[in-house]
């Protein structure tokens, strides 16, 4: 309830900090689904090159997660500050 009211009494860089993380982390989530969806579409288009798709799809989520992670970090460092 404490971000609640920061972001809406306050309006203070924290409460766009909360904000932000939690962008970042749905964008992350939204951004990893279509990474499945395109995968798993490509393997049943060409299932011969399922291991290479597989590998390409995991090393992806992967840098997409990573990113994700530095924005809801930088997001609840706003909050702290």
């Amino acid at each position: 309830m404490s971000i609640l009211n920061t972001i809406m009494l306050d309006g203070s860089a924290a409460g766009l900090g909360a904000v932000g993380a939690g962008i970042a982390a749905l964008a992350a989530g939204v951004g990893i689904g279509q990474i499945g969806k395109g995968a798993v579409e490509s393997i049943a288009r060409q299932p011969e090159a399922a291991g290479d798709i597989r590998s390409a799809m995991i090393l992806t989520a992967a840098f997409v997660e990573g990113v994700a992670l530095f924005g809801v970090i930088a997001g609840l460092l706003a909050v702290l500050k």
